[in-house]
């Protein structure tokens, strides 16, 4: 693609008002097509995959995008249903449904579609409580977080994601509701009865998904199709083909094996949406707060939010970064548009939304220049369910299902955990902690184990247990200069603290931060610290970081954690 900045007719910096709603019409109109071919078949995935109607996640994405298109001052974002909330969505409905006296291994997703209403309830209550925390402006809390433990969240959930879509792309039906490593564990027993149709399909679509970013360095018009498109494209007319002796009515291909009396293949091998505007209101599904009082409800919504929040501030972070005219998102703000958002769309039964860092990517390199692609991404797929439902209802599952393993694959990449070993030994033993915890346990449970793993090594690494929630420091001022020097360990348990003691400080002069007399420096802190040095120079101001000469590095990273030598 063009440099977006190439293609404007001045250096003025597109802003998402309505004056440049006009301005920038062609660029974003053009962007939000293209992002939302991306999104469509990706919502209707992440919403079968949670256990939800396809559909509902097309709910989400539509009020993502018109809600949070006028609410939210992040220009690149796209908001929707992700990957990444899979596991919490899936993981609540079942946990209701074993309060309710439902067995653990019963996988009839009849009898956990009772459910989703209970689902629905908790993320009403958590996309009201993420509207308090923009209004209490909280979007600091994504620093509160160990790096390590938020890259081995993501991870988990990857391979959480991964786990779960092996059996839809087979055309596979596990037995009962598996836990994350079950879902691997019992895999060879069931793919020994995959269906060649439907995994034929499925390992096609992968080898395109793998393939294309390869394609698109050497074939110029792959840089503006999706190959979520091409996939569907080649998917429909090759499904009815070989699905050609499915019952359409129940949607069932039964393929007999000897001493099996029920068929091995899923029963859903299409998507199936409403075929009709007027069937739209019957896929509702409507909170019911009746557990509001059990502790398994507050469970999921911490949950529900916790990892909502974190990951959609995270995202629209990382897409300021990769933003071509460097603007930076009011978080806050953010927060409280993806929180009313998420309000709303849970009173229809949409699955909750973050800012989606992949689709995100997409809409900054199709040459987008504000916030009003994202509005149009979501009025389009408003139109496409009410337009294209026949369409949509020829699209097979096992596609889908690719899409999602390459997501996962994007959140369990092999070069995080390359990473994780480059910039030490001991967050590399954070990222795995987490990532076991969560894979053997759940994600909140994960997360916990991660902290306290971190918190151990640092207490090894003689961090003073009195100094993880304050961190003493002096200030002092020359002409040109103010200078913060710290005298107890940083770490990522104060780095908060340490940031607001920063950002008091007079904005007339350099600010350095003094790092002499600090024991340990952690990679968190580290990273933030850099962080908030490329915030400064953006806002034309100037962020030192100096007495590091004494620290010895736990990696070659620059951003590795620090311990003062011994002398």
């Amino acid at each position: 693609m063009s440099d977006p900045e190439s293609m404007t007719d001045s250096n003025e910096t597109p802003r998402g008002d309505f004056a440049g709603f006009r301005k920038y019409m062609k660029f974003d109109l053009v962007s939000g097509l293209l992002v939302f071919l991306i999104a469509l078949p990706l919502c209707l995935g992440i919403a079968g995959a949670s256990g939800f109607p396809a559909i509902n996640g097309v709910f989400t994405a539509i009020l993502g995008g018109i809600i949070c298109g006028f609410l939210s001052n992040s220009e690149l974002t796209i908001k929707g249903p992700a990957a990444g909330m899979i596991a919490i969505v899936l993981g609540c409905a079942s946990e209701f449904a074993v309060m309710a006296g439902v067995e653990k291994d019963n996988g009839d997703a009849a009898i956990y579609m009772q459910y989703l209403p209970s689902v629905a309830a908790v993320a009403v209550v958590a996309g009201i409580i993420q509207v308090v925390f923009g209004l209490l402006k909280a979007g600091a809390l994504a620093d509160l977080f160990p790096s390590a433990v938020i890259h081995g969240l993501l991870a988990a959930i990857g391979l959480i994601i991964i786990g779960k879509s092996l059996y839809p792309l087979l055309g596979l039906k596990p037995n009962g509701a598996l836990e994350a490593y079950e879902a691997y564990l019992d895999l060879p027993i069931h793919a020994y009865h995959f269906a060649w149709q439907v995994a034929l399909i499925g390992f096609a679509s992968l080898a395109i998904l793998f393939a294309y970013p390869h394609l698109k360095k050497r074939i110029a018009i792959c840089k503006t199709i999706p190959p979520q498109l091409i996939i569907l494209i080649i998917a429909i007319p090759v499904a009815m083909f070989l699905f050609k002796d499915f019952d359409k009515n129940s949607r069932t291909y039964d393929i007999e094996h000897e001493g099996h009396a029920e068929p091995q293949v899923v029963k859903s091998l299409l998507v199936k949406v409403p075929d009709s505007p007027a069937k739209l209101p019957a896929a509702f599904i409507y909170p019911d707060f009746k557990n509001i009082g059990t502790r398994t409800f507050w469970t999921w919504v911490l949950m529900f939010t916790l990892v909502g929040s974190l990951e959609s501030l995270l995202s629209a972070k990382a897409v300021d970064v990769l933003d071509p005219w460097k603007r930076k998102s009011d978080l806050n703000r953010d927060l409280l548009a993806v929180g009313i958002a998420n309000t709303a769309v849970a009173c229809i039964g949409g699955l909750p939304m973050i800012s989606e860092i992949v689709r995100s990517s997409a809409n900054k390199d199709f040459g987008a220049r504000t916030r009003w692609s994202n509005f149009y991404h979501g009025f389009l797929l408003l139109i496409s369910i009410i337009v294209l439902p026949t369409v949509l209802n020829l699209i097979p599952v096992t596609a889908l299902a690719a899409m999602l393993i390459y997501a996962g694959c994007r959140l369990a990449h092999y070069r995080e955990f390359l990473h994780m070993w480059h910039i030490g030994k001991e967050q590399l033993l954070i990222f795995l902690s987490t990532i076991i915890g969560v894979l053997m346990t759940d994600l909140l449970i994960g997360v916990g184990i991660g902290i306290l793993v971190k918190i151990l090594v640092q207490l090894c690494l003689g961090v003073n247990p009195l100094h993880f929630f304050r961190i003493p420091s002096v200030v002092e001022e020359t002409e040109n200069k103010i200078f913060l020097h710290l005298e107890s360990s940083a770490v990522f348990s104060n780095w908060l603290i340490l940031r607001r003691k920063i950002m008091k400080l007079p904005a007339d002069r350099e600010i350095v931060i003094d790092c002499a007399h600090a024991p340990f420096i952690d990679h968190t802190v580290m990273t933030r610290l850099y962080e908030l040095k490329s915030e400064f120079a953006q806002a034309g101001r100037v962020l030192s970081i100096e007495g590091l000469d004494n620290h010895k590095s736990m990696s070659h990273d620059d951003l590795a954690a620090r311990k003062v030598s011994k002398r």
